[in-house]
């Protein structure tokens, strides 16, 4: 197959320091616009990856994903979100960088380009046959990335990936690629901008659809929630009034003796049938 990385080819704006900020900020926006439009077109590759995921997440399965830069980074903000926002323990969805936890804030020089490290990685939680990867990789070439599906698909792990380019060596290892092509980005090469943009959306959909159908929402609200600050125990108490029509005095309290919105609830509706 022919492989061509888009995202390496030449930005269609030139001489852009010569534009002025508001010329800069309109044709950065105006491109951003079009990444959406490309999300649509790989929704049916991405509910098939959602479907394969939560079946085998019903089984105590884990999610994972995979990348270097960033990539990496943006799986690794996916994964740490899960956490507060659906109640799961740290240990359900695990987001891993190429060069180890010091490499999300500064670049380890060549460690997305090791072909061992990443499975090495991985066997550090057990992986197993329940389990799902994914690998991010904006280009499709990482090897770091590549490398860690093909063992995956050695040992039977479900995996799938995140790509910004068509036909790229990942999406031919990964068994349920997902590719948003972007096209050129607006600073020649720079990923980190639709591309990332592109990457961060997509793991918006999968995580959040996968949790709902996990059963971590009730109606359109977190009920299942950490509540780890002050805003969020102020979000459990409406919830809570909304939910049993109750005061604000009432609910805070409720929510306060139990530390969980659905448990609150269920409570409640228990203790006044």
């Amino acid at each position: 197959m022919n492989f061509t990385k888009t995202t390496e080819q030449p930005s269609k704006y030139n001489h852009l320091e010569k534009m002025s900020v508001k010329e800069l900020l309109v044709s950065i926006n105006n491109e951003d616009k079009t990444v959406p439009f490309a999300i649509e077109k790989g929704i049916p590759s991405i509910e098939i990856l959602v479907t394969k995921i939560v079946e085998r997440m019903k089984k105590g399965g884990r999610l994972f994903y995979i990348g270097a830069g960033t990539s990496g980074r943006l799986g690794i903000v996916d994964a740490s979100e899960c956490p507060p926002t659906f109640g799961v323990p740290h240990s359900m969805v695990i987001g891993i960088i190429a060069g180890g936890d010091m490499a999300i804030r500064k670049a380890v020089e060549f460690a997305e380009d090791s072909t061992t490290q990443c499975w090495e990685d991985l066997q550090k939680y057990n992986i197993n046959k329940t389990d799902s990867v994914i690998g991010i990789a904006a280009s499709g070439t990482t090897p770091y990335v590549i490398s860690g599906l093909e063992k995956c698909n050695e040992n039977e792990i479900l995996t799938g990936c995140i790509t910004c380019n068509e036909n790229s060596p990942l999406s031919q290892v990964s068994k349920y690629p997902i590719e948003i092509v972007v096209g050129p980005e607006f600073v020649t090469g720079s990923s980190r901008m639709k591309a990332g943009t592109a990457q961060k959306l997509v793991l918006n959909m999968i995580s959040t659809s996968v949790m709902i159908q996990l059963g971590k929402v009730k109606g359109n609200k977190m009920v299942e929630m950490q509540l780890s600050n002050n805003k969020l125990v102020d979000r459990g108490t409406k919830m809570l009034m909304e939910e049993l029509n109750i005061s604000e005095e009432a609910a805070n309290k409720l929510l306060l003796e139990h530390k969980n919105v659905r448990l609150a609830i269920q409570k409640y509706t228990n203790g006044n049938q």
